[in-house]
């Protein structure tokens, strides 16, 4: 177990390489025909020590920010740790990023130097022609020998815990998206969050291979797994997205024993209904958040392996899990308050929440030191930071309750609370009912404006292959809900989409669904089914 208190993870890293060289720490999952390929420590630290030394020197260094367009491979990793080594700060980029989005990102950020592996050079050499700020480029397999200079001198001084080590862009599923500075001390904190988790989830050390398949410009597979694998010696295995297809191919060639998910990674898994436990090979658990509670309850029953809820957030290191017993599984509980983390659920005038009552989370560490194992704030926006530290609690914008026991359990996103005659209705209970439905794919679930009722619930629906998009199929939809739910969380409004669009994550940007000024309730083939929005199934039916 490498200590990390007061240590800069160009230090970490190196204790990691020096303890464990021959071990496997980066592994690229097979992919379109190319075999696994594996790294060990002591191979990344040579690769690492090129190019920290080709930045040094091009005159990189202390606040410079480096925007970085790999996708997920080793290389990605490679380059952050020789960057962070050399003191710039590394700006992971989305490589699904429209040339727009990467231009607001390079404006934002800052950036000093921008490296793209060879898929992604058009779209970056395009979104700095955009931005305009005149910011050098470079393909990363060139980076060794055609380093543009540094555009400005490195500051003096050296690396220390509080250098910002890292930017990275929230998913902006409600708007355009905040860079969240990272010092090297809180990615360390992130990765020992991780490590100290108990129960099934406990990192052995040396005895572990963690198969991730989130992209590594998030802060899932980036910062919590990769740190928390290279704190207690062991391997991160990435294969460049999810694939349904090779996921137990993947998973038994790499030997993975630990594998993270997201909620629809196991939707999917289910779905294939010939999987049972003689394909987990070494696998002893998942980790992850967002599963269905029914799905939940299901995979566990099927391949005999505990999955394991967690939750956190870009902006606070320390992550909360449901791995004591009971875990719950048949709710959707994630966690509780920790000891060096506070947890309160505040209703809309800032007062705590009593037991079972929805409300907005907000953490601190403490009262004297609320602040401490956060992010160092929002990139250029002083006023957003102040406004999520609102009364000294950093408010996460998440909805959820609190039973007596302390044990938390998730709602929904704040802003995805659709308030209609009165009523709270948490878009993702009423998305998670429809997708129950064979005929849905995929669906999201917006406020749109009530003469009557303030608002009404509104469902974006991605129909199966071979279903019709017409009324008759919105009935079917709506008739199966109405036994799922109550009347009034029922969607008024369904209008059929050929697909929504998503982050890297697979999150659902719902402010993109459809075009700003679009009132989607006249969209063509739109319907109206308020009327059917009764307290009894009977009226519903017949109408």
């Amino acid at each position: 177990m490498l200590e990390i208190e007061g240590r800069t993870i160009g230090a970490v890293f190196d204790a990691a390489a020096a303890r464990w060289p021959g071990r496997d720490f980066l592994v690229a999952a097979a992919w379109e025909g190319a075999p696994l390929r594996c790294l060990s420590y002591g191979q990344v630290a040579e690769l690492v020590g090129r190019y920290e030394r080709a930045l040094r020197a091009a005159g990189y260094g202390i606040g410079h920010r480096i925007a970085v367009c790999l996708g997920t491979c080793p290389e990605h990793y490679i380059l952050k740790l020789a960057a962070n080594r050399a003191g710039l700060s590394f700006v992971p980029v989305n490589p699904d990023y429209r040339q727009g989005e990467l231009a607001y990102l390079l404006t934002d950020s800052g950036a000093a130097l921008a490296v793209a592996g060879e898929a992604h050079a058009e779209l970056m050499q395009a979104a700095i022609a955009e931005a305009g700020t005149g910011v050098g480029c470079v393909p990363f397999a060139a980076m060794l020998d055609a380093l543009p200079p540094a555009p400005w001198p490195a500051e003096a001084g050296e690396v220390t815990p509080q250098t910002e080590a890292g930017l990275l862009y929230t998913s902006g599923t409600t708007g355009r998206p905040k860079g969240c500075i990272l010092s090297h001390e809180y990615e360390l904190m992130v990765g020992d969050s991780y490590r100290l988790i108990g129960g099934a989830v406990a990192l052995r050390d040396g005895g572990d291979r963690v198969f991730n398949p989130l992209p590594a410009f998030h802060i899932n597979a980036g910062i919590v797994a990769f740190f928390g694998v290279m704190l207690t010696g062991n391997c991160l295995i990435q294969p460049q997205r999810f694939s349904a297809r090779t996921w137990w191919k993947d998973i038994g060639e790499s030997r993975a024993t630990v594998f993270h998910y997201l909620g629809v990674v196991i939707a999917v898994l289910l779905a294939d209904r010939n999987a049972g436990p003689e394909v987990l090979g070494h696998l002893r658990v998942g980790v992850g958040a967002g599963v269905e509670p029914a799905l939940h309850v299901e995979f566990e029953r099927r391949f005999g392996i505990p999955l394991i809820e967690v939750w956190g957030m870009t902006e606070m290191c320390r992550v909360m899990s449901m791995w004591q017993e009971p875990r719950r599984i048949d709710t959707r509980a994630f966690g509780r308050a920790r000891d060096d983390l506070e947890v309160q659920v505040w209703d809309d005038a800032g007062n705590p929440c009593p037991p079972g009552v929805p409300g907005e989370m907000v953490l601190r560490h403490s009262a004297e030191t609320p602040g401490k194992g956060f992010f160092s704030g929002y990139l250029n926006k002083p006023e957003a930071t102040q406004e999520a530290w609102a009364g000294g609690w950093f408010h996460t914008g998440d909805t959820v309750t609190m039973d007596a026991e302390g044990v938390l359990y998730f709602v929904d996103r704040k802003k995805n609370i659709i308030r209609r005659a009165g009523e709270n209705i948490a878009a993702a209970e009423v998305e998670n009912i429809l997708l129950e439905d064979e005929r849905v794919v995929n669906v999201a679930c917006v406020a749109v404006p009530d003469e009557t009722r303030e608002e009404e619930v509104l469902a974006a629906v991605v129909l199966a292959e071979g279903v019709e998009p017409d009324a008759q199929t919105g009935m079917k939809i709506f008739q199966q809900a109405f036994d799922r739910m109550a009347y009034y969380k029922l969607p008024g409004w369904i209008v059929f989409v050929e697909s929504l669009p998503v982050t890297g994550t697979q999150k659902v940007v719902k402010h993109r669904i459809f075009d700003g000024d679009e009132d989607p309730r006249k969209r063509p083939g739109a319907l109206d089914l308020r009327h059917l929005k009764t307290r009894h199934m009977g009226s519903a039916r017949s109408g």
